[in-house]
């Protein structure tokens, strides 16, 4: 399965400020990745990225957003997110499209799937409690001790990828996400309304129905 591909290699700056982390990152030149659908999504020149979108808190069992063959997923996601906002919808077309370019960056299956639910159990992180401490502990600089609230952050992650990869591995990102909602309902009681469409095709099936019980009622009378 073809997964996309980066436009370049992208070209940053850190940005230094006074009282932050210094882990942001600005775009010198538009940088943009094409997913499987041919949809381009683009950071464009001045973009400044952070890699928040896992917590730190997961960091080390995850890694950080700058690091490994999903360095240039990690920027292109981080704009998408910013750009989606509270648009739960464009959230979760953001990280489907994180996935796949992970894969895209050389990621494994297995690598792109855990990167993935990081990146879930960031957007999910503000509506379960239990993990409002951990994420609100991310402080910067060197410690010799994670939290209590972390290492429950920690455990309910390990649950979660545990259960989506239970059944295998699977290179659909629609899958992997429909596994990742069944697991957050059951670590951490989250649970997911995702919008259903319905089909044109089931729509005119519907009508036509309708019609024709229509015809028969009136030959009946």
């Amino acid at each position: 399965m073809g997964h996309g591909e980066f436009s370049s290699d992208p070209q940053t700056v850190w940005l230094t400020e006074d009282g932050t982390d210094d882990r942001k990152m600005a775009l010198l030149r538009g940088f943009s990745f094409k997913d499987p659908a041919a949809k381009v999504w683009l950071a464009p020149a001045g973009s400044v990225i952070d890699g928040a979108s896992i917590p730190r808190a997961l960091w080390t069992i995850v890694g950080s957003p700058y690091t490994g063959d999903y360095r240039r997923a990690s920027i292109v996601h981080d704009v998408a997110c910013d750009q989606a906002g509270g648009d739960e919808k464009k959230r979760r077309a953001a990280d489907r499209m994180f996935f796949h370019a992970c894969r895209a960056g050389g990621c494994s299956i297995w690598q792109s799937t855990v990167l993935y639910l990081g990146v879930r159990i960031g957007a999910a992180a503000p509506k379960v409690q239990a993990w409002h401490a951990a994420v609100a502990t991310e402080t910067s600089g060197p410690r010799v001790r994670r939290t209590a609230d972390e290492l429950r952050l920690e455990r309910d992650f390990q649950a979660i990828v545990d259960r989506v990869l239970a059944p295998g591995e699977t290179d659909d990102p629609e899958k992997v996400e429909r596994r990742a909602d069944e697991a957050l309902a059951a670590v951490a009681g989250l649970k997911v309304r995702v919008p259903t469409k319905r089909s044109s095709r089931g729509s005119r099936a519907r009508r036509g129905r309708i019609t024709r019980g229509a015809r028969e009622a009136r030959r009946g009378k």
